[in-house]
């Protein structure tokens, strides 16, 4: 459409840049913007909440999936989308678009379901009318419906969805000027939503008012330039471009000038102006002086550049019928824990959780605590999201609470960070300095563990061989984490190195796995002679150590540097490292030993008794091999 006035098109590209890129549907809801559906700007009526974390009316999201199927040519129900199509559009979140976001399954989010029946009663009783309006629409019965609308109406008299609904129903009916006045009034009362301009655009076009029609669909692509119902009915717009070809277009010129002065253009509080009244809230009085600020400092046209200031409109408040006394901690209370929902995630059934209470939960099983429902997409997703309205409205209703909840949770992160008390133990295999350990991980309790020591920034845990009597050895290696991925089902493999070296000084237990308190071990230096002789020992050793490694099948030679890497080389001086030379380490762990004759060496704090210990082994394996 804009191809044929170069003109219109820059207007719309440069308030679109103006607005801010990407922004569309900017509603201003009569209720805690927080209680809007992303998708329509209503209130919340039936909420589900997504994957993402965002949270949409059931019905929003099956109309998405819907015209996602009938995009895509799929035969069937928003069901068949589902299963369908996963990953396209139909299945994405509209505020956050590019993955697959919605579940397989849409269910209601029970908690916020039943803090929006106790808090706006009258709101939801609306919604749900509109909701049987719109079925009643689908069938035909348009007088039926109208009635339902009419009902809603008288329960909440600031909901635009219902005055564009009726809207649509008058224009069926061939009532046009009701249909306007309906249309007017959804777009005075959310003068960013794209649609309300496209209803009132339609209406007047019907109606013979082709300019303020054109208008109506210029401002709907300008708030949202993919809109198909403003691409596919302006064209339909009898435009006489003789006429317009020079008055028009100077008119839409980005020069600072009005857009149109004329009947249905937005006044400087962002609303449609209208002949007559009907804004069923309060009057504004016009503000003269704002307007004046505006045309001064834009090279806007004033009436979009208003739009752009209904942003600095005051919070809603208990006026508006945003009361939420009625929120104790008691509804925000998590059923794993007991305690103030922190990080709350709602699994694909519907149910609300803490974030870390859940995934605890998903280690040893993935169903819903609650109802036994399959977790399994939560678990697909790697990483849980949290419920962006439930999270919001926690902090603005529950600050203290949710105080003194984040204060509980860091005191707990500061006691799992700390690395010389209570150091989570993976009790497997040996470790040593500077040499890699790839790990498997699929136990709870070590998928718990693992996680914290990601959660709390240290990425370290200790590794410790089993002990018989006292459940792990007195010695063992610390490990950092460098990589660890993933799988669907909850399992992971970590890529770790051990850091330094560590003696246990009392054992102890966390949440099913094994912690202690430690100290940290290093090797005692020496000097003068003592040094000269060590740097003679570990020349002679490396020598011998190098040696019997490529004396290794080759087969044998590849798989050990694909597993360990290849061997360090040797250090001019073997005592610069607090842990002793990397590649003494290496040997250690190549070398064909059990576990009991490997720990000694990682308890010994003399260097030279390590050297001797690991030339002795050499020269054993050296005879064998002869023999």
């Amino acid at each position: 459409m804009l191809h044929r006035f170069p003109a219109l098109r820059e207007l719309v590209e440069r308030l679109k840049r103006r607005l801010g890129a990407g922004k569309t549907d900017g509603c201003r809801p009569p209720w805690d913007p927080g209680l809007g559906c992303g998708e329509c700007g209503g209130f919340l009526c039936q909420p589900v909440s997504l994957l993402c974390g965002h949270t949409f009316c059931k019905e929003c999201v099956e109309r998405r999936r819907g015209a996602a199927a009938r995009r895509w040519g799929t035969v069937g129900t928003a069901a068949a989308a589902a299963t369908t199509l996963p990953g396209t559009a139909g299945d994405a979140c509209s505020l956050c678009p590019g993955a697959r976001m919605a579940p397989s399954r849409l269910r209601i989010n029970v908690l916020l379901s039943h803090l929006l029946a106790k808090g706006f009663p009258e709101q939801v009783r609306a919604a749900r009318l509109r909701h049987e309006g719109n079925v009643l629409c689908k069938e035909g019965r348009l007088q039926a419906a109208l009635e339902k609308y009419d009902q809603a109406l008288r329960l909440a008299p600031s909901d635009h969805l219902l005055y564009c609904n009726r809207s649509q129903i008058n224009s069926t009916l061939k009532c046009y000027e009701e249909a306007l006045q309906d249309a007017k009034i959804a777009c005075e009362l959310q003068p960013y939503w794209a649609k309300g301009h496209v209803r009132k655009g339609h209406v007047l076009n019907i109606l013979g008012k082709t300019d303020e029609a054109f208008r109506e669909f210029l401002l709907c692509l300008v708030l949202q330039g993919e809109n198909e119902k403003a691409k596919s009915e302006a064209p339909k717009v009898d435009l006489d471009q003789e006429n317009r070809k020079d008055q028009n277009v100077a008119n839409c010129d980005p020069s600072g000038k009005p857009l149109l002065s004329q009947e249905g253009s937005l006044d400087e509080n962002g609303d449609v102006a209208s002949p007559v009244e009907t804004n069923p809230g309060k009057e504004r009085p016009p503000n003269n002086k704002r307007q004046a600020e505006v045309a001064a400092g834009s090279d806007l046209p004033p009436k979009i550049a208003k739009m752009d200031q209904s942003d600095e409109q005051e919070e809603p408040n208990a006026e508006n019928g945003i009361a939420f006394d009625y929120v104790n901690p008691s509804d925000m209370e998590c059923a794993l824990c007991m305690r103030l929902f922190y990080e709350p995630v709602t699994t694909p059934c519907g149910h609300t959780f803490c974030l870390r209470c859940l995934e605890r939960c998903l280690d040893h099983n993935p169903q819903c605590p609650l109802c036994k429902d399959n977790l399994l997409e939560c678990l697909a997703m790697k990483k849980l999201c949290k419920t962006v309205v439930i999270e919001e409205l926690i902090a603005k209703y529950l600050p203290a609470e949710l105080a003194e909840r984040k204060k509980l949770n860091e005191e707990e992160m500061a006691e799992f960070s700390n690395l010389n008390k209570n150091v989570p133990i993976f009790v497997c295999t040996m470790a040593y300095p500077t040499v890699p350990c790839p790990l498997h991980i699929f136990e709870p309790c070590y998928r718990l563990m693992v996680r914290r020591c990601m959660e709390t920034g240290t990425r370290q845990f200790g590794m410790c061989i089993r002990d018989p009597v006292k459940g792990f050895a007195d010695y063992g290696c610390i490990l950092e984490i460098r990589n660890m991925e993933v799988f669907g089902d909850g399992r992971s493999v970590v890529d770790s190195i051990g850091k330094r070296r560590f003696k246990v000084l009392q054992h102890g237990k966390c949440d099913g796995y094994n912690t202690a308190d430690i100290e940290y071990i290093e090797d005692k230096k020496v000097y003068g002679e003592a040094s000269e002789y060590l740097t003679i020992l570990h020349s002679a050793v490396y020598d011998q150590a190098h040696t019997w490694f490529n004396t290794l099948k080759s087969s044998l030679r590849v798989r050990i540097i694909h597993h360990f890497g290849p061997m360090p080389a040797k250090e001019p001086d073997p005592q610069v490292n607090p842990n002793g030379p990397a590649w003494c380490w290496w040997i250690l762990a190549v070398l064909p030993l059990e576990n009991k004759a490997q720990l000694p060496f990682l308890a010994m704090t003399s260097l030279k008794a390590r050297l001797k210990g690991i030339r002795s082994i050499l020269t054993f394996l050296f005879l064998t091999q002869r023999k």
